[in-house]
This record gives structure tokens, C-alpha cells and sequence, in this order.
């Protein structure tokens, strides 16, 4: 049985848990992310109670001590090969976009800070979750201020009797800013349009505005479509 000690220990470890998960899922749910404040709560206290099976193994496994031998590291090797699922399951590809990479990452640390907790190293607890807060907000902040090369899918449909040179094109997106990465062709709507594919590079989003702009005025254009990929 546990003690009353023993069930404000594991209050404490929980509470800890909760609280650290708690702000890293609030970061996540303001950018809009699907795994966010409940999600990283759960993750955190979820490890951290495992963590607790372990710490707490004498109360109840009733063998003898002598032919127990405790590797709390063993249960932290399966909660973090476990959460390996959870975090595989936020990726996502739209395209040639992959998204959901900070968010699988934030996940799988959130699983740490939990273990951190259920073993009771609430110094580190904190100063993980501090540094895991600076590096989701604050890096994004420097990200946003460094050049970064901007790569977009590019869509642009035409009718088939009217479609646009292929170098004439490319000197269109290149007179915006852009360098094309690739180039491939397809032909819908049984056969009446044709549409060029590519993958284009600029260092300056405000170009996709630009280029958007005169692909809207031109009458040749049926349909077009400039999305940025994520991470």
C-alpha cells in the first residue's frame, strides 16, 4: 500500500508533468498545430506515470528484493520507442509539403520532460521545458529573420490550343524572383488543358503576390496555383 508520503510524491511528479507539458502544448495549439495543449499534457504525465511504475516497483511487486533488479532506464527505452508512433502520426505530406516535423519533435521531448518528471529531477524538468519553450518560439523568431529560400509547388493550366511556350514561361517566373527546381507536364480534362508542374525557388515570399498578380491577368491562363511547402 501506498503511503501517504508516497501519494504526494506521486502528486508532485504528476503536477510537474502536467505543468510542463502543459506550456509546450499552449506554444503548439497557438500556431495552430492538431497536436497541441491536451495532446503534450497527456504525453508528459503519460511518461512520467510510467516512469512511476518503475520508482515504485517494492509496493507492488512482492518478491524478494534480493532477486529484483531495477533499470528504471529500461521503461524509459519503451516510452520513448512508443511514442515514436505518436509522433510519426502528426507528419503529414500535402504535396510536396511535409508537415508536423516540430510537432513529432516537441512531442518526443515533451515524452523526456515527462520521464524527467517521474523519476523526480524537477531541476532538470525545468530547465528542459525552458529551453524546449526558447527553441520553439525564439528560434522561430531568428528563422523568420534569416534569408530563407522559399519553395513552392507551381501549378499553371492552360487550353491545350493556347498554352504558353515553355521558354516563355520560365521567363515569366524568372522575372519574379524565381528559380525553377523542376519541370513536368500533364495533360486533363481529357485532353483539352494542358499544365506545367514545377517546384520554384525564391529568397523573397513576396514574389509568389507578384507572380500570382500577372498570372490572374493573363487571359491564356485557365488555372494556377502557387502553394509554399512546410516543414
Amino acid at each position: 500500500m501506498l503511503s501517504q508520503a508516497d501519494c504526494g510524491t506521486i502528486l508532485a511528479h504528476l503536477a510537474v508533468a502536467l505543468a510542463a507539458g502543459g506550456l509546450i502544448g499552449l506554444e503548439r495549439s497557438y500556431h495552430g498545430r492538431p497536436a497541441g495543449f491536451r495532446t503534450h499534457t497527456l504525453v508528459c504525465m503519460s511518461s512520467s506515470l510510467l516512469m512511476l511504475v518503475t520508482m515504485f516497483q517494492q509496493e507492488w511487486f512482492s518478491a524478494a528484493p534480493e532477486s529484483v533488479h531495477v533499470d528504471p532506464t529500461r521503461m524509459a527505452q519503451g516510452v520513448m520507442t512508443g511514442i515514436g508512433f505518436l509522433g510519426a502520426g502528426v507528419i503529414m505530406q500535402e504535396g510536396l509539403s511535409v508537415r508536423g516535423l516540430t510537432t513529432a519533435a516537441s512531442i518526443w521531448i515533451t515524452a523526456a520532460i515527462g520521464i524527467l518528471a517521474g523519476v523526480g529531477l524537477y531541476g532538470a524538468v525545468g530547465i528542459a521545458t525552458v529551453l524546449t519553450l526558447g527553441t520553439l518560439s525564439l528560434f522561430r523568431w531568428i528563422e523568420n529573420l534569416m534569408p530563407t529560400l522559399l519553395h513552392a509547388h507551381h501549378v499553371v493550366r492552360f487550353r491545350r490550343d493556347g498554352t504558353m511556350p515553355e521558354e516563355q514561361l520560365r521567363a515569366l517566373v524568372a522575372e519574379h524572383g524565381f528559380t525553377i527546381g523542376s519541370l513536368s507536364y500533364r495533360l486533363t480534362g481529357n485532353g483539352k488543358f494542358f499544365e506545367y508542374q514545377m517546384v520554384i525557388r525564391t529568397l523573397h515570399a513576396r514574389n509568389a503576390e507578384r507572380l500570382a498578380r500577372t498570372l490572374a491577368g493573363l487571359d491564356s491562363v485557365v488555372a494556377f496555383g502557387i502553394a509554399p511547402t512546410g516543414d
